[in-house]
């Protein structure tokens, strides 16, 4: 499987802006071809041990079965829409690809 695990900054970090990028992935991002798991939240606040990354208001993680899945979905119209809508209020995504068991 690939993991694809994006971390969003915002320019507008408040509860309803934060709120609303999670709301759009899950309307445009959850039901590709070959998601084998989804989620989307915001930062757990409560969490802030030293080896915690806070660079981040909103997550999203999906799960591909495979590369060629994860690439389809890369040029699916809803992704595309999905990032046409948001983008302007993305300060800094940051994106983390792996190879999961």
């Amino acid at each position: 499987m690939l993991a694809h695990n994006v971390y969003f900054t915002l320019k507008d970090s408040s509860a309803e802006a934060r709120q609303k990028l999670v709301d759009a992935c899950r309307k445009y991002l959850k039901d590709h071809p070959g998601v084998v798991f989804f989620a989307a939240g915001t930062l757990a606040e409560e969490l802030a041990r030293p080896v915690n990354d806070r660079d981040f208001h909103v997550s999203l993680h999906l799960f591909f079965e495979t590369r060629e899945d994860h690439d389809r979905y890369q040029q699916a119209p809803e992704h595309l829409q999905f990032i046409e809508e948001n983008q302007d209020n993305w300060e800094r995504v940051r994106v983390f690809d792996s190879h999961v068991e």
